[in-house]
C-alpha cells in the first residue's frame, strides 16, 4: 500500500503563511530545492486544495520557470509526470494535464487510491491536510521548517485536535532550513475492563 505524505513549509512558530496570507517566506537555495524536486520524484499522484493547486500549476503552465535552470528544469518535468486529484468546489476545470477536479474530499476514495497506487501520494494544503489527519490517512507528515518566524497566519498543522507523531528522520541546510520526518503514533485501543 502507498504511503500519503503530508509535505509542507513551515515557519518556525508553525504558520504555512503569514497573517496577509504570504507564503513566499524567503528564497529556496539549490540543496533545499533537490530535496524538494526528490520528494515530488518519489510521489506518484498529489492531492491538493484549490489555492495550493493553483500555486503549483505554474511548473507546467508556464514554460520560463522550467528554463531558469537546470534545477528548475528538473523540478518541472518532475512535477508534470505526476498524476493531481484538486479538491475544490469553486474551480470549474484544471489547467494542467493529467489532473481530476473532485467538489469535496472522500476519505475512502483516498484510501483506494492508496491501496492500488504504485507509488507514494503527496498532500499539500494545510485545510485538505486537516481532513486528511481526521480521517487517519496521513502515513507521515515532513515539514521544512524555515528559520523565519511570522507571528501568525494560517497554521501549517491541524488544529483542535492531537496528533502523536515519532521523528523518523531529519536533515539540516546550509541555510538554517531543517527537514523533519514524522509518522503518525499507533494509538493503543482503551483496554477493556472485565465484566
Amino acid at each position: 500500500m502507498a504511503k500519503l505524505i503530508y509535505v509542507t513549509n513551515v515557519s518556525l512558530d508553525g504558520y504555512i503563511e503569514d497573517e496577509r496570507g504570504d507564503f513566499n517566506l524567503f528564497p529556496v537555495d539549490d540543496e533545499v530545492f533537490v530535496c524538494y524536486t526528490d520528494i515530488v520524484r518519489s510521489a506518484g499522484t498529489f492531492l491538493y486544495g484549490r489555492r495550493q493547486y493553483e500555486a503549483m500549476a505554474v511548473w507546467e503552465t508556464n514554460d520560463a520557470l522550467a528554463a531558469q535552470s537546470d534545477l528548475t528544469a528538473d523540478f518541472a518535468n518532475a512535477w508534470q509526470a505526476a498524476s493531481k486529484v484538486v479538491y475544490s468546489g469553486s474551480l470549474s476545470s484544471a489547467s494542467t494535464a493529467d489532473t481530476t477536479v473532485e467538489r469535496r474530499f472522500d476519505p475512502g476514495a483516498v484510501k483506494e487510491m492508496k491501496a492500488t497506487a504504485n507509488s507514494d501520494l503527496t498532500i499539500g494544503g494545510a485545510n485538505l491536510a486537516t481532513q486528511a489527519f481526521k480521517a487517519g490517512l496521513v502515513d507521515e507528515c515532513q515539514l521544512f521548517v524555515l528559520p523565519v518566524a511570522v507571528g501568525g497566519g494560517k497554521p501549517g498543522l491541524p488544529t483542535g485536535m492531537r496528533t502523536d507523531l515519532d521523528l523518523v528522520d531529519e536533515r539540516r541546510f546550509r541555510n538554517g532550513v531543517v527537514h523533519l520526518r514524522y509518522r503518525p503514533r499507533e494509538q493503543e485501543a482503551p483496554a477493556r475492563s472485565a465484566q
